[in-house]
């Protein structure tokens, strides 16, 4: 029986589908980043301190691996999306940006990555 119950399991693990960034695909950062007091309430979400929207929940998985990786998974379009909002921070909520790096780059190991991408996306 417990056997069953590991294979069940696997077989949902295996069956859940990659996560989903296309619906982000043409999201509106333009209304966050233009909106300190939305903005400071997402970093927030990603921080664990404030409440989180679905798509700030989202993006709070997906941090980690834009930060170490470049957003492998994204489209070029995201990946400019994502450079938007990161500069946004840097720029309009520096104390939070430094909270932020801390939590997913803690050693400053993907700093130089992160700026080449940043470089790269942030036009």
């Amino acid at each position: 029986m417990k056997l069953l119950i590991v294979l069940a399991f696997v077989a949902v693990v295996a069956a859940r589908p990659e996560d989903d960034y296309s619906r982000y695909e043409n999201f509106n950062v333009d209304e966050i980043t233009g909106n300190t007091r939305l903005l400071k309430a997402y970093c927030e979400c990603f921080l664990g301190v404030g409440k989180c929207t679905a798509e700030g929940k989202d993006f709070k998985k997906w941090i980690p691996e834009a930060i170490q990786d470049n957003c492998s998974k994204c489209s070029e379009k995201q990946k400019v999306l994502i450079s938007k909002m990161i500069i946004a921070i840097q720029e309009q909520l520096s104390e939070e940006w430094v909270k932020l790096n801390k939590e997913f780059n803690p050693d400053s190991k993907y700093d130089e990555k992160l700026k080449e991408f940043l470089a790269k996306y942030g036009h």
